[in-house]
């Protein structure tokens, strides 16, 4: 959805829904990628008499000339595709709002089952890091989705190494508990291989894959695994 500043309705336009919005120039360079649960009244909040926005703001804010809107399901859709954006687009405004500081990533090490961590920092070769993302908050949200959709685990490497029975994740669906071999190392690996398609945002080609694996189980009549695959497919599918 796109709307004028210029239209003197513009305000009634803005919906009461979650979503993302971006602000353009005149010259349709992309200035600034943003979430919201109300989107409106996010929107508007920007649109306040000067003296109460900062200088910087304020300055953005003067060189607006449209929104684009796309309203989401939820929150997580939102914080997803906000990060995309922000990723693929450099928005000249959200790289300046930094203030200086790095933008949070998602690292995951080099291991026999790696584990999804917050990192901010220096990049380097050594690991693989996915983001960056707009702000901590966000890098916790999606380290907890995909525990829920995949059952990685976020344990220290000392506490995996000396456990002999599984934490309380493993006991409300959070955790596979590789530390106690509750789930073998080419399963495990392969939920770390969907995690990363879902951190690249390769959404289809990761339902694709989950959907052949799930007939192939299927056709072995392992149809317990067939089912935990169908619901990963069919949660991702709701984001």
């Amino acid at each position: 959805m796109k709307i004028e500043l210029t239209d003197i309705e513009w305000k009634n336009k803005l919906p009461d829904e979650c979503g993302v919005y971006r602000y353009y120039n005149i010259d349709n360079e992309l200035l600034y990628v943003g979430k919201a649960i109300n989107l409106k009244k996010r929107v508007l909040s920007y649109f306040k008499k000067s003296q109460t926005l900062s200088p910087r703001i304020a300055h953005m804010v003067s060189k607006i000339s449209y929104i684009e809107i796309t309203i989401t399901d939820n929150e997580t859709s939102a914080l997803l595709l906000e990060n995309n954006l922000i990723k693929n687009q450099f928005p000249r405004y959200n790289i300046l709002f930094v203030d200086d500081k790095s933008y949070p990533y998602i690292k995951i090490r080099k291991h026999d089952y790696p584990v999804l961590e917050y990192f901010r920092g220096k990049i380097n070769s050594k690991d693989d890091f996915y983001g960056p993302y707009p702000n901590s908050f966000a890098v916790k949200q999606v380290i907890e989705l995909l525990q829920k959709l995949f059952l990685l685990r976020t344990c220290s490497n000392n506490e995996f190494n000396n456990r002999s029975r599984p934490c309380m994740l493993y006991q409300i669906k959070r955790c596979s508990a590789p530390c106690v071999d509750y789930i073998i190392g080419n399963d495990y690996q392969a939920n770390i291989t969907n995690a990363r398609k879902f951190l690249r945002g390769e959404y289809s080609a990761l339902i694709k894959d989950l959907t052949n694996k799930m007939h192939e189980l299927s056709d072995e009549m392992q149809f317990e695994k067939a089912a935990v695959i169908r619901d990963q497919i069919t949660s991702i599918n709701d984001l």
